[in-house]
């Protein structure tokens, strides 16, 4: 590939395995295309993804970041797999201490893309200083994009807000064919658990909030096949889907 074209995409999921892996799939896909890929992470959760092919080994660059003791959280807890579900909001308090680490990394190395996960709400000012463009990868399906929409529901004239719990448990109006996706109660009652602070000081909903609201681009883990009609609601094409082939060409244009 001509040097001139050739990006340096830097890839930073949360500390889960349900994301740690898609990002893992995403980054070999990149690198495939011939360009410079940095996968950070912490040294043990680096260690614990799959091996990368012979063909592969050298074209990703794997960045090991230490991550801080954290009252509350088990000694080599590096991962939602090494905690019950209470601590892992000291998973997220050690999480928000990479920061330093990280922005020293990005203003040594000035990457065109940065690719992140909903945690690091810190982390799009950092890379708007820097010039660095910014991709939200969403590694959720495009469904829970499209249920939980905007807070204010502007296909009514009303304008009702969608912030009790009993709101989520039937279909939002700007869904337009019959869908029986909704929560039961008990389902969404745990998830507004998410709304409250935890020992991090940071809601996951201001996290995710944060770090969408301060992005270039949404990246859905989706494809027509699975999820054609929710894709359509995004509207923009451009945003609600890019398959990998399309995927790069799309960020050296996002870049120019």
């Amino acid at each position: 590939m001509d040097e001139s074209k050739t990006l340096h995409v830097i890839l930073f999921p949360w500390l889960a395995f349900g994301h740690l892996i898609p990002f893992f799939e995403l980054a070999k896909q990149i690198a495939r295309k011939g360009h410079k890929v940095s996968y950070i992470s912490t040294s043990k959760n680096i260690d614990r993804l799959p091996k990368l092919s012979q063909k592969l080994n050298y074209s990703i660059n794997f960045v090991n970041l230490s991550l801080p003791l954290t009252s509350g959280l088990p000694e080599r807890a590096e991962a939602t797999t090494d905690v019950p579900l209470d601590k892992v909001q000291y998973l997220k308090k050690a999480f928000d201490g990479l920061k330093l680490e990280l922005t020293q990394f990005l203003e040594n190395f000035v990457p065109d893309w940065i690719i992140y996960d909903f945690t690091p709400y810190w982390l799009p000012p950092i890379a708007t200083r820097l010039g660095i463009s910014r991709a939200f990868f969403n590694t959720f399906n495009a469904w829970s994009s499209v249920f939980f929409g905007p807070v204010v529901d502007k296909s009514d004239s009303t304008n009702i807000r969608r912030i009790e719990p009993e709101d989520f448990t039937f279909p939002p109006k700007w869904i337009p064919f019959p869908s029986n996706i909704v929560y039961r109660l008990y389902e969404i009652n745990r998830f507004f658990g998410h709304l409250e602070k935890n020992a991090s000081g940071v809601s996951d909903w201001n996290r995710f909030a944060t770090s969408l609201s301060g992005c270039d681009t949404f990246l859905i883990r989706s494809c027509n096949d699975l999820e054609r009609e929710w894709l359509d609601i995004f509207g923009n094409r451009d945003l609600s889907e890019k398959y990998i082939d399309d995927f790069i060409d799309y960020l050296h244009k996002k870049r120019k």
